[in-house]
């Protein structure tokens, strides 16, 4: 079991709390933590980010390419279920289109292929226009958390160094 990584993780992490500039202790601790093969995400999410032509980009386009996981055939097998399960659930044409040409899509059906929980900063929601995330994983039983939840599990530390 590994923690799948949501690309508004990165992105948030980047903009608002672990900002490459004041703290890169935390994007050490993903690249430590995929070596201990505990944190991954997926080609989708790499896609999106490598969008953003900024320091994310150049960051995520330096990791290991096995950090970014691409489609297999189990995956694909689980892709069909999560697309099985959201077009059940009543959810509008539009809604539907739109996740399931989205990387939130593979984020979930690459977890419950490999067993993993994804990690995002979406909430559930009650609404029939836009499919949320942990919506999506709790219908299929693929477990989810917050960023802070994985660090404290984790146990993650940035600390500084002691001073001369």
């Amino acid at each position: 079991m590994a923690y799948l990584i949501d690309s508004s993780v990165f992105i948030q992490a980047k903009n608002l709390h672990y900002g490459f500039d004041f703290c890169p202790a935390f994007w050490d601790w993903i690249v430590r933590e995929y070596a201990a093969a505990k944190v991954l995400s997926i080609e989708h999410v790499s896609d999106e980010l490598q969008a953003g032509q900024d320091e994310l980009s150049t960051w995520a386009s330096q990791l290991n390419a096995g950090f970014f996981v691409a489609p297999d055939a189990a995956i694909l097998a689980s892709a069909a279920r999560v697309s099985t399960w959201v077009t059940q659930q009543g959810y509008e044409p539009a809604a539907m289109n739109t996740f399931l040409q989205v990387a939130d899509y593979w984020l979930v059906a690459t977890a419950l292929a490999g067993g993993h929980t994804v990690v995002t900063h979406e909430v559930p929601a009650a609404s029939v226009k836009k499919i949320k995330i942990p919506n999506v994983c709790a219908g299929v039983g693929v477990p989810f958390m917050t960023p802070n939840q994985m660090l404290r599990r984790e146990q993650a530390r940035f600390e500084l160094e002691p001073a001369p």
